[in-house]
C-alpha cells in the first residue's frame, strides 16, 4: 500500500501570523477537519494568494476524502509558493489524490515532479515505484481482458458456426428421414391396397356363383347384403390404416 504523506505548515508569511490559519492548524491537529477547513477558507478570503492557506486547506479536504477539491487547492498553492519544500510536498500530495482515483499515469507525473524538487524524498520515490507497478499491472490486465474477449468472441463465432453446421446436418437428416418415411408410407399403402385387392379377388373367387335355378329373390338379397357389409368393413379398415401417421424418432 502506498504511503500517504500529508504535511501542514504552521508558519505564516513574513507579514505576520494569520489568526485563521493558526486556528485552522489547531483544529486540524485535533482531527476536526471540517472546522479546520472553515478557518482556512476564512484565511483565503483575507488573502487569496496565500500558498500556506491553499496548501493547508488542501490537507483538510484530503482528510475528508474530497480528493478532487484537495487537488485543486494543492495546485493553487503551487502557483504562489516561494518555498521549494512546500512545492515538493504539494506535488507529492497531488500524486496521492491521483493515486486514490487509481489514475496511475497522473500520479507518476506528480511524484516525478516532487522528486525533481526534492530528490531525497524517499516517500515520493516509494509511491512512484508503486504507481508504476500498478500502471504496468493495469495495462497487463487490460491486455489480458482484451485477449480473453477476443478469444471468447472467436470461440463463440466457431461455436455458432458449428451449431449452424450441426443444425443444418440435423435438418438434412430429418428431411431424409421424412422422405424415407413418406416413401415407406406410400409403399405400405400400396402394399395394403394390393393386399386388399388380392383379398377381395380371393373372396370374389370364393363366393359361390349364384344359381338362378336354385336361389330365390330373398336369398339373393341376403347374400348381397352380406357382401355389402363385408365390403364396408374392408373399406373402414383401409381408411383407418391410411389415417395413422407413423411416429418419427427425433434425434436432436
Amino acid at each position: 500500500m502506498a504511503a500517504l504523506l500529508l504535511t501542514g505548515f504552521t508558519t505564516l508569511a513574513q507579514n505576520g501570523t494569520n489568526k485563521f490559519i493558526r486556528k485552522g492548524n489547531e483544529l486540524y491537529q485535533k482531527q476536526l477537519f471540517s472546522d479546520a477547513e472553515a478557518n482556512y477558507k476564512k484565511a483565503l478570503e483575507q488573502n487569496a494568494q496565500s500558498a500556506v492557506g491553499s496548501y493547508n486547506l488542501g490537507n483538510s479536504l484530503y482528510q475528508q476524502k474530497r480528493y478532487d477539491d484537495a487537488r485543486t487547492q494543492y495546485a493553487n498553492s503551487l502557483k504562489t509558493a516561494d518555498n521549494s519544500r512546500m512545492k515538493a510536498e504539494a506535488d507529492y500530495n497531488i500524486g496521492n489524490t491521483f493515486m486514490e482515483a487509481k489514475k496511475w499515469e497522473e500520479s507518476i507525473k506528480s511524484y516525478k515532479q516532487a522528486l525533481k524538487i526534492n530528490p531525497a524524498d524517499e516517500d515520493a520515490r516509494y509511491n512512484l515505484a508503486y504507481a508504476q507497478a500498478m500502471l504496468k499491472k493495469q495495462q497487463q490486465d487490460n491486455k489480458d481482458n482484451k485477449d480473453n474477449k477476443d478469444k471468447n468472441k472467436d470461440k463463440n463465432k466457431d461455436k455458432n458456426k458449428d451449431q449452424n453446421k450441426d443444425q443444418n446436418k440435423d435438418q438434412q437428416d430429418k428431411d431424409k428421414k421424412d422422405q424415407h418415411k413418406d416413401q415407406q408410407d406410400k409403399d405400405k399403402n400400396k402394399d395394403q391396397n394390393k393386399d386388399q385387392n388380392k383379398d377381395k379377388d380371393q373372396q370374389d373367387q370364393q363366393k359361390p356363383e349364384p344359381q338362378p335355378s336354385k336361389m330365390n329373390k330373398q336369398e339373393a338379397e341376403r347374400l348381397l347384403q352380406a357382401l355389402s357389409q363385408e365390403e364396408k368393413k374392408l373399406q373402414d379398415k383401409a381408411k383407418k390404416m391410411k389415417g395413422q401417421p407413423v411416429p418419427v424418432e427425433k434425434d436432436w
